[in-house]
């Protein structure tokens, strides 16, 4: 049989585990089997060799939305590089790890990236050492004010009401707010362990996660319950949009009038084609970004979805690659 291209669409069931693996990360192949209409052996099948090509991972989300607005603080750059000098940087800035997602576009000389900062700190990628590289011919930076849709809350929407109601898990309980921890809560360095051991790979058993960590396997099935308790163990799923049938991704920054912000922000994070919406500073007040089946698609959204909202201003920039989706692939335990 021909292995189907990277970027072959994935078969409807395929589609449908993915959606699944959204609303659920860490469901078992048996419940995720029981909601979908599938045999256990089908799913157990088709996950492993979605995973074996890395079509389809689970990760712990870069950026999940802890107490106090998450990704607030974070920053949208966009970035302009001579011709011929996009890889070069493309590859410098992914090598960093306060650099999460970078995205190339259709210009061929633009690059997006968000960079991890401190809220109001002078970072030096943007003050100092990407001013003074003699490819970078423009710099723009925004500040995340305020964070409407995170990639990790976007749903392939494939599955029915009744089937994402069966696979989505307990809401968490209440936390308690007293510590300084960005969750409300301490993490301790066995759960920390534990959280870092799942970011490239947020399926791990708790059999692997206690050959990984050393922990025994009943403390962790009973810490990892207790975050998921929590909401503290927030999934996404990196896939290629166009396995998806979503070959159109696009980066919109509009400049909306104060008074409609809340409202058209909100709006965006519940279109489906939104996956990413937030309030910004600087002149483009709000940046999403959206995948789209076609260019007809995107064009009847920037046409007829977007109108009422507010927004007097669009400036859209089509997505080429995305070159950076961390966290990166788990590598195998080493031998004994």
């Amino acid at each position: 049989m021909a292995r189907a291209s990277a970027d072959s669409v994935l078969s409807p069931t395929d589609q449908r585990l993915v959606a699944a693996l959204q609303w659920n990360g860490r469901v078992t192949a048996e419940r995720a089997a029981h909601v979908l209409g599938l045999s256990p052996a089908t799913v157990r099948r088709r996950l492993y060799a979605l995973g074996a090509d890395s079509s389809v991972r689970v990760v712990i989300s870069p950026a999940a939305r802890p107490r106090n607005g998450g990704s607030a603080g974070a920053l949208f750059l966009r970035i302009r590089v001579l011709r011929g000098k996009l890889d070069a940087i493309v590859a410098a800035l992914a090598a960093r790890a306060d650099i999460p997602f970078i995205d190339v576009t259709t210009s061929g000389d633009e690059i997006f990236a968000v960079a991890r900062t401190e809220p109001g700190s002078r970072d030096p990628l943007v003050f100092r050492q990407l001013p003074s590289t003699q490819a970078v011919t423009s710099l723009e930076s925004a500040t995340i004010l305020h964070v409407f849709r995170l990639p990790s809350e976007w749903r392939h929407h494939v599955l029915t009401a009744s089937e994402r109601a069966a696979l989505r898990p307990a809401e968490p309980g209440p936390v308690a707010t007293a510590s300084s921890g960005p969750y409300g809560v301490d993490t301790d360095a066995l759960e920390q362990s534990l959280i870092d051991a799942l970011t490239p790979d947020a399926r791990l058993s708790s059999a692997a996660l206690a050959a990984r960590t050393g922990h025994p396997e009943s403390t962790v099935r009973r810490r990892l319950a207790r975050l998921a308790a929590q909401g503290r163990l927030i999934t996404q799923v990196l896939v290629d949009p166009r396995r998806l049938g979503l070959p159109i991704e696009a980066k919109l920054l509009l400049h909306v009038a104060p008074d409609h912000l809340a409202a058209a922000g909100q709006a965006l994070a519940d279109h489906p084609s939104v996956h990413g919406a937030f309030a910004t500073s600087g002149a483009s007040n709000l940046h999403a970004a959206a995948y789209f089946p076609d260019l007809t698609t995107l064009y009847n959204f920037l046409s007829q979805d977007l109108v009422g909202l507010g927004i007097t201003h669009v400036e859209t920039a089509i997505v080429s690659r995305a070159a950076k989706r961390t966290p990166a692939p788990v590598q195998p335990l080493p031998a004994r």
